[in-house]
């Protein structure tokens, strides 16, 4: 029984809170305007989300509804059915036809030509990635080594990086993504500018000593 009544009951707040910072550990959420900030970023983030499922949904289910043969072809082939036998099963000979009208040949072969520029391209943009990537990881593994990170330090700037990008992608910016950008953009500037303080102060001192010296 004692066991039972000192047990510590956590408030729904806390219980949030806690997992707020698990999803955010670089912030600490001590306050309400950052903890309720947050949640209304996250709501936000999912409202946008969840309006374009339904818009997705809603253009399939349009499509689906005008020509129901073109359900029954994706899911067939979601089923590992060969997409040409699908065509053909699902729209007879209105496939060969089309390819052999002369009338559309034209815009067959402009299709065509879609098709290839955009393989070409797929193509490209994962070369330029794979290459992109290999180079990243290096720079990783040097940056790690130089300033004596751990995995889990370069993990969680990975993840903090990623995050950033998610949320530019989404049109998301932060306070805390701008203050990161402001503070990236002005941060030569201000190491510059302490450096010359410190000349100056170091010539002051200079002066000061040599004045003091004299005045003896």
């Amino acid at each position: 029984m004692a066991e039972t009544d000192n047990q510590v009951v956590r408030s729904k707040r806390d219980t949030f809170k806690e997992r707020l910072s698990s999803k955010y550990p670089d912030k600490q959420f001590e306050d309400d305007e950052e903890l309720f900030g947050q949640i209304s970023d996250d709501y936000d983030t999912y409202d946008d989300e969840l309006n374009g499922y339904k818009e997705r949904e809603s253009k399939l289910s349009d499509m689906f509804t005008s020509d129901p043969r073109s359900a029954h072809f994706l899911s067939n082939w979601r089923d590992g059915e060969d997409p040409v036998i699908g065509l053909v099963r699902q729209f007879g000979t209105d496939i060969k036809e089309a390819l052999d009208d002369p009338d559309r040949q034209e815009e067959i072969a402009e299709a065509n030509k879609e098709f290839v520029e955009r393989v070409a391209k797929e193509k490209e943009l994962e070369e330029k990635y794979q290459a992109n990537l290999q180079e990243s990881l290096a720079n990783l593994e040097q940056y790690q080594a130089d300033h004596g990170l751990s995995d889990e330090d370069i993990d969680n700037a990975m993840e903090f990086i990623i995050g950033v990008i998610g949320d530019g992608v989404m049109g998301k910016f932060t306070p805390e993504t701008i203050d990161m950008a402001m503070k990236a953009i002005n941060h030569d500037t201000d190491v510059e500018e302490a450096n010359i303080e410190g000349e100056v102060r170091g010539k002051n001192a200079k002066i000061e000593e040599k004045l003091r010296k004299r005045g003896k």
